[in-house]
């Protein structure tokens, strides 16, 4: 059964998707995309046009229509609109191809050449064998963070954070790592139907996108202790409450909180003031020691690893809406805490000045 996944753009989203169009200097493939959304919006307002319809009028494959209608329900609008990478795959280096061609180099003859005929000597190789494939795959792509070269603000920001995981644990000045990311909302268009002796839970093919939602993750390694809450946004003010419950809350005894933290736009005590007086931003910041990671080095951050281990282990499946997100949360939460999961983190600045020497300007004196 093929599955259907439902569009129900926001009057945001159909707007940047208007003017995307309406502007066309984007890139043809993107432009369609974008069409193909507009045409098949089912919310109120939109054409909410079929498969079929969609394809003849834009002149693309059914295919591509559901395609598009299932990134976007599933990763969102940016995904939809740009399509992942894709490459040729070469062909495998044959193994019985291979050995003739350097049988042939050997014998001093050209590649490809017959080889002895019978009676005559063979020749022998060195070595080991063949691999049946080649070693470098170039079709396949990974992303990863790639630090700048020689650059004196990137060693700065992470030496002051290794500096800080050397610390030992100390209850009055804690050191909490904060991090955040966001999960697509996907439901279901009918309720399943439940267990029955002899028939599994039956559940129908079509989905819906219900939004997205933010967490906030709160880890402090040296405790095994973690915190995640469900926000629907991530604005300034969404951080700036979520920092206040954990001075107020957990770290209210605490003299100062040493917060380690990516180089986000919201994640300044400039979010304090603009969410709460000055009286009460001031009282927040003076209890705060903040230590930034620096840019394309996110993987400085402790708290990136747990939201790893929460993505895999409570993530991975479609959630509903934010209270049944709330709940998976909460739950994976309290189960890791009970187990005091730590990081045992080895990686220091005498390590980064061997292994991260490129990294480091160099300096003539």
């Amino acid at each position: 059964m093929v599955k259907k996944y439902h569009v129900t753009l926001t009057p945001e989203e159909r707007a940047s998707l208007v003017g995307l169009v309406g502007r066309g200097k984007a890139a043809a493939r993107k432009l369609m995309h974008a069409r193909v959304l507009l045409k098949v919006d089912e919310a109120e307002g939109g054409p909410g046009w079929s498969d079929v319809a969609a394809a003849e009028a834009l002149n693309v494959g059914m295919a591509t229509v559901a395609r598009v209608r299932q990134r976007f329900v599933e990763d969102g609008l940016e995904a939809a609109l740009v399509p992942r990478p894709t490459t040729r795959h070469p062909g495998l280096f044959h193994a019985a191809r291979g050995a003739q061609a350097v049988d042939a180099v050997a014998a001093g003859r050209p590649p490809g050449r017959a080889g002895p005929r019978r009676g005559r000597a063979a020749v022998v190789r060195d070595g080991p064998p063949l691999s049946q494939k080649n070693e470098l795959k170039p079709w396949l792509r990974r992303m990863w963070c790639i630090p700048p070269h020689a650059d004196c603000e990137f060693v700065a920001a992470m030496e002051d954070v290794l500096e800080v995981y050397k610390r030992p644990h100390d209850s009055r000045r804690p050191v909490v790592c904060l991090d955040e990311t966001s999960k697509q909302l996907v439901g279901e268009i009918r309720t399943p139907l439940p267990a029955t002796p002899g028939r599994p839970t039956r559940y129908d093919c079509e989905y819906v996108r219900n939004g997205t939602a933010n967490l906030f993750m709160a880890f402090e390694p040296l405790a095994g202790w973690r915190h995640v809450e469900v926000t629907e946004t991530r604005r300034r003010g969404d951080w700036a409450w979520f920092v206040k419950g954990l001075l107020d809350g957990r770290y209210r005894r605490a003299e100062r909180v040493v917060l380690v933290m990516d180089q986000l736009n919201t994640h300044s005590t400039a979010s304090l003031y603009d969410t709460f007086p000055p009286e009460e931003a001031r009282r927040l910041a003076d209890r705060l020691e903040v230590h930034h990671t620096p840019k394309h080095g996110s993987w400085l951050n402790m708290a990136e690893i747990e939201l790893s281990a929460m993505s895999r282990q409570c993530l991975a499946d479609r959630v509903e809406d934010r209270p049944a997100l709330s709940r998976a949360v909460a739950a994976w939460r309290t189960n890791r805490n009970r187990r005091h999961r730590k990081v045992d983190w080895r990686f220091t600045t005498n390590d980064a000045r061997i292994k991260l020497k490129r990294l480091y300007p160099s300096v003539q004196l």
